[in-house]
């Protein structure tokens, strides 16, 4: 929660200065508090898995936080039983209506394929253009980066020569941005993905900031100003397991694949894997609650008539 500040107390221009989680009094006295709605479009394909990988990176705030889990019409999922989604999830067609706080768009396996080439991808634009209303801000994950920043700003993903899979370094690159408070200078981040995006396409664009990188793993972190879409090119809400079983599932079906980098003990795929990337992750879906979404929301979201 936000530290309440009197507006003339000498600290506060230092407090702001380093995005120190507060309000002025003015505020706060006029402050009304209800639960943040956040819903979540979870394309990954076992849902129960990611439901609590991401439950738990959104977890650390005192904020009350109302989830909605979002699922296509016009797509049946293979690896999740339906009556696990006819009971949790929710379709497009019911929410369209209401309004959100904030939204997350996963990933979701089907790199290979061109957009366009993708069963679904006309509810995702659907969805997508719907956030610009409705959403005060939408942090998309991994493919859901790739297909955002594609919709949204036009920057095309580049099919990488190999799978990019490991934990890696990353580098804070603008640490006066209030989504990296709190930042080590360097911090790990697993990735999982065959695709990504250019840099320099994305420096052209006026409307976007790169707010971390990777000298392996390529960009990590992007926003656009207006603080409405966050691309997350990375996992960081990934258990310490999750890229073991991914590699072991890939190895299963024939898939030739390297293990994941800078992941196991002494690299060694028999050895536990180092968990080194969670008080990172924390931080950031915090963060994302925090400012992107809490501080700037509307109290009344409302309904469309």
């Amino acid at each position: 929660m936000p530290i309440r500040v009197e507006n003339d107390l000498p600290a506060r221009a230092a407090l702001e200065s380093e995005n120190i989680f507060m309000m002025g009094e003015n505020r706060a006295q006029t402050q009304r508090i209800r639960p943040l709605e956040i819903v979540i479009l979870n394309l990954m394909p076992i849902k129960p898995d990611y439901e609590t990988q991401l439950l738990r990176a959104l977890s650390n705030t005192p904020l009350q936080i109302n989830i909605t889990y979002l699922t296509l019409s016009t797509h049946e999922s293979k690896h999740t039983p339906s009556s696990h989604i006819n009971k949790f999830y929710t379709t497009y067609d019911q929410i369209y209506k209401r309004y959100f706080d904030g939204m997350i768009i996963t990933g979701a396996p089907v790199e290979h394929m061109k957009f366009e080439e993708v069963s679904y991808w006309s509810e995702i634009e659907t969805i997508m253009n719907w956030t610009k209303t409705h959403v005060t801000s939408t942090l998309y994950v991994c493919w859901g980066a790739l297909a955002g920043i594609y919709y949204h700003f036009g920057i095309p993903k580049i099919q990488l020569d190999k799978k990019l899979s490991g934990v890696y370094i990353h580098r804070v690159l603008d640490r006066c941005d209030p989504l990296v408070r709190g930042f080590d200078d360097l911090f790990t981040a697993p990735h999982s993905r065959y695709s990504g995006v250019s840099k320099e396409e994305v420096m052209k664009n006026p409307e976007l900031q790169i707010l971390a990188e990777s000298d392996e793993a390529g960009i990590y972190l992007v926003k656009s100003l207006d603080e409405r879409h966050v691309f997350l090119f990375g996992h960081p809400e990934y258990d310490r397991m999750s890229l073991d079983e991914e590699y072991r599932r890939d190895v299963k079906k024939g898939i030739p694949i390297a293990p994941p980098e800078h992941y196991y003990e002494n690299d060694d795929p028999e050895m536990t894997p180092i968990l080194s990337w969670r008080a990172h992750a924390n931080m950031l879906y915090t963060n994302w609650l925090n400012f992107y979404v809490y501080q700037v929301t509307p109290y009344n979201l409302g309904i469309e008539e």
